[in-house]
Order: C-alpha cells, then sequence, then structure tokens
C-alpha cells in the first residue's frame, strides 16, 4: 500500500485536488446551461465518482506487501472494523446531499458565489472541527487566522451576490434598449421570442450576445434546464448555506473514520486505511445520489422537467462531460484525503480554494460578472484576495502526523 508520508507529498495532493475540485462543477453548470437535465447529469457523474475511488482503491491501495498495522485494500474488507466503515459511509452521504444542492444552487445565484460560500462554510466547521480530532497537530496560531480570512471571504461573497443581483435586475429592465427596439418592456414581446426561437434552431439572426448583456441573460434562460427568471435568490443561498453545512461535516466524518479519535474499533483490529475508507465514503455518496437522482426523474424539484429512466439512458448529449466531471470530483476528493492523512486534516482543507479555480470558469465560460458594476468588481477582487490569503494561511500550517 503506498502512503504519502512527507509535507512535500501532502502540498502536491492538496495542489492537484484543489485543481480537480474546482474544475468539476464549471463542467456541471456547462451542460445545465446547455440544457441537460441536471438528474441525467449527475446519474452519470456519480457512476465516475465511485469508479474514481475503485481505481485509487485498486492501485494505491494494493501497491506493496500488507503488514498488520496497514494492511492492503482487499485484506481490510474482510475485517470487523465497521464502526469506522459507518463513519466513511456517513461522510458520503453528507457529501452526496451537499453536491446535489450545489447543482441546484448554481443556477440561481452563479458558480463563484456558491463555490465561495459553501467552501468558506467548510473551512470555518470543517477545519475546526478537524483540528480538535486531529490532535491539534496543526499550527493554531497559523491555522486560524487562516479561517478568520475565510470567514470574511463568506461576507464579502453575499456582498458579491446582492451586487451582482443588481446589476442583473438593472440589465433585464433595459433589455428591449439593449436590442434596439425601444419597447418599455422587461420581458421579450412574442415576436422577439420567435426570433430568439428560431436562433436557437439555426435560422434568422447569427449575431451572438455578447456575455454579460440583458440579451445573453434572457437567450441562457431560454436555453438552461433549471428556469431561474421570477423565482426569489433566497431559494438558491438557502441550497448554498445548506450544501455548505453538509460540505463541513464530510471531512470531520472522514477523519474519524481512518483515525478512530473516539475508540470505537475493536483491540487488536487496524484503522481504516484512506483507501479503504475512501471506497466505502465514495460507496454511500452513490448510493444516495442513485435513489434521489432517480426520484427526481419522476418527480423533479425547482420546476425542472419531468424525465424517465429510459429518457436518461437514451441522453447522450453532453454524458462524456459529465463522466469526466465525476472522475475528477472523485480523484480530486481522494488526494485531498490522501493529503490530509499525511499533513492533517485542518490543512488539507486548503483545497477548499477551489472557487479560485471555479471564478475562473465563470468568468471564462460562462460570462459571469461581464459588465458588472464597478462595485461588484471590487467587492469580487476584495473576495478573491482574502480567499488567496487564506489559503496560504492554511498550507502554512501543515503539520505532520505521527
Amino acid at each position: 500500500m503506498y502512503v504519502v508520508e512527507s509535507k512535500g507529498g501532502a502540498i502536491v495532493c492538496m495542489l492537484l485536488a484543489l485543481l480537480f475540485l474546482g474544475t468539476w462543477p464549471a463542467l456541471i453548470t456547462l451542460l445545465e446551461r446547455r440544457g441537460r437535465l441536471p438528474q441525467h447529469t449527475y446519474l452519470d457523474y456519480t457512476i465516475t465518482n465511485l469508479l474514481a475511488a475503485v481505481i485509487i482503491a485498486l492501485t494505491f491501495g494494493q501497491i506493496g506487501d500488507s503488514t498488520v498495522e496497514r494492511p492492503n485494500f482487499f485484506t481490510q474488507l474482510s475485517q470487523d472494523n465497521w464502526s469506522s466503515v459507518l463513519f466513511a459511509m456517513a461522510g458520503g452521504v453528507v457529501l452526496s446531499l451537499g453536491n446535489l444542492s450545489t447543482q441546484y444552487a448554481w443556477a440561481f445565484v452563479g458558480l463563484s458565489v456558491v463555490e465561495v460560500i459553501s467552501s468558506s462554510m467548510t473551512v470555518v466547521i470543517g477545519t475546526t472541527l478537524n483540528y480538535f480530532l486531529d490532535g491539534k497537530i496543526n499550527k493554531a496560531e497559523i491555522l486560524f487566522p487562516g479561517v478568520g480570512c475565510f470567514l470574511v471571504a463568506v461576507c464579502l461573497a453575499s456582498a458579491v451576490h446582492s451586487s451582482n443581483a443588481a446589476d442583473y435586475k438593472a440589465k433585464l429592465s433595459s433589455w428591449p434598449i439593449d436590442n434596439e427596439t425601444g419597447k418599455g418592456t422587461v420581458l421579450p414581446s412574442a415576436s422577439e421570442e420567435a426570433v430568439l426561437k428560431d436562433r436557437e434552431n439555426g435560422g434568422g439572426p447569427i449575431r451572438k450576445a455578447k456575455a454579460g448583456t440583458a440579451t445573453f441573460l434572457i437567450e441562457l434562460e431560454k436555453r438552461r434546464s433549471i428556469k431561474v427568471f421570477g423565482k426569489s435568490m433566497f431559494i438558491g443561498l438557502t441550497l448554498t448555506f445548506f450544501a455548505g453545512v453538509c460540505f463541513s461535516l464530510f471531512s470531520p466524518a472522514f477523519n474519524l473514520a481512518t483515525n478512530d479519535q473516539w475508540h470505537t474499533l475493536k483491540q487488536g483490529v487496524p484503522k481504516l486505511v484512506v483507501y479503504t475508507a475512501f471506497f466505502y465514503f465514495s460507496v454511500s455518496c452513490f448510493v444516495i445520489a442513485l435513489v434521489l437522482n432517480i426520484s427526481f426523474l419522476y418527480h423533479p424539484a425547482l420546476g425542472v422537467s419531468k424525465s424517465s429512466f429510459k429518457a436518461y439512458l437514451k441522453d447522450w448529449n453532453g454524458r462524456g462531460w459529465a463522466f469526466l466531471a465525476g472522475f475528477l470530483c472523485g480523484f480530486g476528493n481522494g488526494l485531498q484525503f490522501m493529503g490530509g492523512q499525511a499533513a492533517g486534516y485542518a490543512a488539507a482543507d486548503a483545497v477548499q480554494a477551489l472557487p479560485l479555480v471555479s471564478t475562473l470558469w465563470g468568468v471564462v465560460l460562462f460570462g459571469e460578472y461581464r459588465r458588472s458594476s464597478r462595485r461588484t468588481y471590487i467587492l469580487l477582487f476584495s473576495m478573491l484576495f482574502m480567499f488567496i490569503a487564506a489559503v496560504g494561511i492554511l498550507m502554512a500550517s501543515s503539520g505532520h502526523r505521527k
């Protein structure tokens, strides 16, 4: 079994996890904005997310000889370690619920804001729990100022959302003027809707709406699978904060599974290694996602179109991107846990800097914050600055598990 033991190796794992975990939400958001049903996307994502855990377990978990203290993956499957297994599976359940919530929240308040708020909550709550569970191996005088920076980032993220929502409202109120119609209505007329529909089908005007304009927002609303116009942004923020609470608990649960701080294992039974714990973690994540999303096929939430399992199986539009998102999330979580086992799970929460990557994708792929007000830009850059500072501080607090 391969084990990451050095601080340098742990940091490499964290940086790779940061890249992977910051990229997969952008792929899910891309598919939603193209009109693919979230139930279809999440079912595909769930399959490869589990497959990533299986690949990690069969490779890193089986490399080298099996010892009494560090048994290989297959050896641990037959051991009496169910108390730790249940902690790992509990972590998978809350992660699955959090990921499902964010998939809908992204449509309401945007990729950048959702990732910042949920990730910052994860650090503020989850890092504090992990610090005490890990026996304070991280440097508190460095760690908690970093947690404070994340808390400031949450406040700034809320301000960014409020300012950007006001910008959207101002753009939509002037939409007809934006399209040189001279009309005073907020939403497009029947003839304008026909033009937009014709454009989507490849006919009519071929001029592409510029990102950030009211025309862009109207066309996006007509394409996407989760309709947000006329709905309260409070829904999105509620889902975001719920996801933040879920994300705050999955890492401490995994920590308990691999280190048995509460001494629930029988004497002589070795602790779960990272790869075995991650396998059980991913299995429970898969089961919850499978049950909920099959249910959502027939009883959709938040006005999403109804579907069926047969329709899902036939929907290959964007399936490759959904599979890739699952792999990225699965390998990202695995790398985070590998780094956390070596340097402390509190320091490994530095991967919650994923909004830095997600915000970049949000701007590049989706035109978020294009043509926003000066106030929004100032708040956005302030938020990202606090985020960068927090990540650097958390990395510096890394310890070494004996």
